[in-house]
């Protein structure tokens, strides 16, 4: 399994576009510096009205499919 930390920072209006369907993936740089691509609809459990800010840890499995999310 492997885990990447990024720190967001979307506001709601960016995140609308998800909704909108314009915007399916987020493009983030770990605090590794390295890219990571992964769908934007995991973030929903964390939208507020001011959109989404804080540091995540999200695993991936073996075949770098989601396997989770969580705020650190």
């Amino acid at each position: 399994m492997t885990e990447v930390i990024v720190s967001l920072s979307i506001t709601a209006e960016e995140y609308l576009k998800h909704y909108q369907g314009s915007a399916r993936s987020v493009y983030a740089q770990t605090v590794e510096g390295r890219s990571v691509r992964f769908p934007a609809n995991i973030l929903q459990p964390f939208v507020t009205h001011d959109g989404i800010s804080g540091t995540f840890k999200i695993q991936f499995n073996s075949s770098n499919r989601f396997k989770g999310i969580k705020r650190l």
